[in-house]
């Protein structure tokens, strides 16, 4: 087999990868965009490549020797946007877990690195492959040297080899710096001759060669003005050449013979991906990496075909095996009890046909310690079994000690805690196709298991719970929320079937509409699904103008479109129809496939263990997700209905409630006082950072105060905010030091909040739930600026999470008392959505506001707005 290099331009890759994919963050916050594109065009080069040998180069600083020749060089250049910073320490993470060489030098660029290990291999008869997205590297290109550039994707390259580049230039390789000291380079901020662009620079290297030769015989140049420029530029275009030479010839310290690679410890990046939630790479990887239990104890136990009341005990633990991620329709695979009276397995239908373990489990006076109640006590419903007394969930136990690690597997659990007698979920029964149920003997084995390992944790945990003065938010408000997300989940939302399919059909009708519009438009029908035949529409016969082509053609991407939005009245039409389209199949459709066969409801799935600031989500569907953008998006929740006839939908929901905690942690005065004035917080912000009256306060001013007060909150930069408002980065942060300017005690808290966390190791919400940060001490800049930025949001969001999580015990609580027949079925956000008969409206109308307005007691006033109406849709 023939050595192979691969050299890889890491810089260029990061930068290509982080603007070609949206901002991704995992379950730290940890911007992963950049890193996760980088790996998907890594992963790729390893299989496409074969590499024998390989290096990722990065720039060493912002300083190198073409500095002493040109102070300016890449001067203008904007600052790195602090989400792509931060992930450059986890980027050099990455390739050392792939077991690639990475090196720096300091004076000189990555690419004089790539250009001088590049040469030196292909005197050594190797094959080298650059990859890169910055067309400087082209120059490298030799028989023996192919240059990969990036296009605007991540997927899509050209590959330059001397063939290529004469027939896209119609030059030599050598001549690729002549022609970019002519024409210069605005990202390098390598200047060339003004006036003199990639057209004119090609015609003058075909007639005279170099730019040396060209300046020689300046005389012979057409046209008088080019001349000039010519003459009056003769040093800067020598110059402007130099600066664009790849050094091949620098002081490096390594060789090609160093940067051997033999493939990578598929453990060591199974642990990277699983950091950084790489989910989709960890399932191409196809292994789950080495299980790291020690030698496992025998644990007796009895197999209980007869259950007794003699089996159980005061304080039980109980383990249900559902193994199916939707618990909603999922068999139970068995079930295990520890307690101080033995071990025992309880097969499935041996617990489903007692009288004895159905009475145990509804029994109030008999504790559970269990292992996901909210999964427990759902499956047994659905088999007509009520699971009461739950003192204990060790999922929501873990979570509050340390919402970073998310875990479902009580094995992974258990190894933060150093107990190792348990084999992974993954372990017993395999991953993905390969997922079986062995047999019983096997899941009652790790079933006991799995439930002896929570009896001797429990105590460690209820220890750090009180350390941490944390009891009290997993006794008061994570316990008893699971059980109202248990009841929530397991009512259910009715929907409307019919209205779904007849929005569908409605969809169906319009899609039709705008695709015949469109083929007028277009003077032809076509596949407008087809990126292909839709470009040659809008490129060649309509003449748009191009913005981006891809391998197979030109690019009909959503950006692309968006562009040209106001060229040709076709471009509306399209965007409308792939709106409509994705609406239909992804929410219509979606929803459709999930209503359960026996109740024609749906019944979502509230994750009460997964974000770090403490938020619910849900899944299957998720629907806090649904479009409300466009009409037909709000439409879809006309299907959401109540479950019986004269009944009402009715939605409450919290006012700005993140500005209101602001306020009152920052204790900012002015902030303060414009909430309890009832004030337009965004014209007041406005009024302050503008300093203009009310009346002056135009519709885009509190556009832009809106996104700046909401952009604090959450954390936002400088490059943020320029990208939500389409303003530059340097306005974006004039803007932001105006905000703090104007409210003082935002700006200390921000101050006070990194100092605190510094001191700490963490942040916390009103209610003691806590955010750690280790790397809020790190030397390194980036990861320090992200953790400075999580320390002043973390407090903010979380708080606001806790309050709305009060506020449903509480009503589940008043619901209660006063004997009330109205559901709650949803939490959407910072809202809550009821059912009820019609004649409980005037008592929700009051008991709703004030019950949510009262679940926390701050320095301004929450405030709840409510609608009602026979569809959620008629709600809002």
């Amino acid at each position: 087999m023939a050595n192979k290099l691969v050299l890889i331009d890491g810089n260029s890759i990061a930068y290509r990868a982080f603007f070609a994919l949206p901002l991704l963050s995992n379950e730290k916050g940890i911007h992963t965009n950049a890193i996760y594109g980088f790996t998907m065009i890594l992963m790729r080069i390893l299989e496409e490549e074969q590499p024998t040998h390989m290096l990722v180069a990065f720039d060493a600083g912002k300083t190198t020797f073409r500095h002493k020749t040109y102070g300016e060089y890449k001067g203008g250049r904007q600052k790195t946007p602090p989400e792509l910073s931060e992930q450059f320490s986890f980027l050099r993470e990455l390739l050392d877990a792939f077991n690639i060489k990475r090196y720096e030098l300091e004076n000189y660029e990555a690419d004089d690195i790539i250009g001088t290990l590049a040469r030196q291999a292909a005197k050594e008869d190797f094959e080298v492959k650059v990859i890169s997205g910055d067309k400087d590297l082209t120059q490298l290109a030799t028989e023996k040297i192919t240059v990969d550039i990036t296009k605007k994707g991540i997927t899509d390259v050209d590959s330059y080899t001397p063939a290529f580049i004469e027939e896209k230039y119609g030059l030599n390789v050598n001549q690729i710096i002549d022609m970019k000291g002519l024409m210069g380079d605005s990202s390098d901020n390598i200047p060339g001759v003004p006036g003199v662009g990639e057209k004119t620079a090609i015609k003058l290297l075909k007639e005279f060669g170099t730019i040396e030769t060209l300046l020689e015989s300046i005389d012979k140049v057409s046209g008088k003005k080019l001349k000039e420029k010519l003459e009056e530029n003769k040093e800067q275009a020598i110059m402007s050449k130099d600066l664009a030479t790849i050094m091949t010839e620098a002081p490096i310290e390594v060789t090609v013979s160093d940067l051997l690679y033999e493939g990578y410890d598929t453990k060591n990046v199974i642990a990277i991906f699983k950091e950084l939630s790489f989910n989709s790479l960890l399932d191409k990887l196809g292994e789950s990496g080495e299980d790291v239990t020690e030698d496992l104890e025998e644990i007796s136990f009895e197999v209980l075909e007869e259950i007794k009341e003699e089996h159980f005990a005061n304080d039980n633990f109980l383990m249900v095996e559902v193994l199916d991620e939707n618990y909603h329709k999922a068999e139970i695979q068995g079930i295990a009890l520890v307690n101080e009276k033995g071990n025992y397995f309880i097969p499935t239908e041996a617990a489903l046909k007692s009288d004895q373990f159905a009475a145990f489990a509804s029994d109030l006076t008999k504790k559970k310690s269990v292992f996901d109640a909210k999964r427990a006590i759902v499956a047994l419903k659905w088999q007509g079994i009520e699971l009461n007394g739950i003192d204990f969930d060790f999922i929501i136990a873990s979570y509050i000690v340390n919402p970073s690690e998310t875990s479902t597997d009580l094995a992974e659990i258990a190894r933060k805690k150093g107990y190792f007698q348990i084999e992974t979920d993954e372990a017993v029964y395999g991953k993905g196709a390969k997922r079986s149920i062995p047999d019983q003997e096997i899941v009652a084995k790790h079933l006991v298991r799995k439930t002896f390992a929570m009896q001797e944790m429990k105590e460690s945990f209820i220890h750090e719970l009180k350390d941490n003065e944390q009891l009290k938010l997993f006794e008061e408000l994570e316990m008893p929320l699971s059980l109202v997300l248990t009841e929530m989940e397991a009512l259910g939302i009715q929907v409307d079937r019919n209205r779904l399919e007849d929005m569908g059909e409605d969809l169906s009708n319009k899609l039709v509409k705008i695709e015949e519009k469109i083929y007028e438009l277009a003077g032809e029908t076509f596949n407008i699904n087809s990126p292909k035949q839709l470009g040659v529409i809008l490129f060649e016969k309509l003449g748009l103008p191009t913005v981006k082509k891809t391998k197979t053609g030109y690019s009909t991407s959503a950006d692309v479109l968006e562009k040209l939005a106001e060229k040709h009245e076709i471009i509306q039409q399209i965007l409308h129809y792939r709106q409509l389209g994705k609406l239909k199949s992804t929410y219509i459709e979606g929803l459709l496939k999930v209503i359960h066969r026996d109740t024609n409801k749906i019944h979502t799935r509230f994750n009460q263990a997964l974000t770090q600031t403490g938020r619910l989500s849900s899944i299957d569907p998720n629907l806090q997700n649904i479009p409300i953008r466009l009409e037909e998006g709000r439409k879809i929740r006309e299907a959401f209905i109540p479950s019986k006839e004269d009944w009402i939908i009715f939605a409450a929901d919290y006012s700005q409630i993140e500005l209101r905690v602001l306020a009152h942690i920052a204790n900012d005065e002015k902030l303060i006082e414009a909430f309890n004035e009832n004030a337009d917080i965004h014209t007041k912000t406005a009024m302050d950072v503008f300093h203009v009256s009310k009346e002056e306060v135009t519709s885009n001013m509190r556009r832009q105060a809106k996104a700046v007060n909401f952009g604090i909150v959450y954390g936002i930069s400088d490059y943020g905010l320029s990208q939500s408002l389409g303003i530059t980065r340097k306005d974006a942060k004039t803007f932001i030091d105006r905000y703090l300017e104007s409210f003082p005690g935002v700006k200390a808290y921000m101050e006070e909040s990194v100092m605190d966390a510094k001191d700490k190791g963490y942040v916390t919400t009103l209610l003691h739930r806590r955010r750690y940060l280790p790397e809020i001490t790190s030397s390194n800049f980036n990861l320090r600026s992200f953790a400075e930025r999580t320390a002043m949001n973390t407090p903010i969001q979380g708080s606001a999470a806790d309050i709305i999580k009060k506020a449903m015990i509480d009503m589940a609580a008043k619901l209660e008392e006063e004997n009330m027949q109205a559901n709650l079925l949803l939490q959407v956000h910072d809202e809550l959505v009821f059912e009820a008969p019609k004649d409980e409206i005037e008592k929700l109308k009051k008991i709703v506001p004030e019950v949510m307005e009262q679940a926390v007691d701050l320095k301004v006033p929450l405030k709840v707005d409510y609608s009602y109406g026979s569809t959620w849709y008629d709600a809002k």
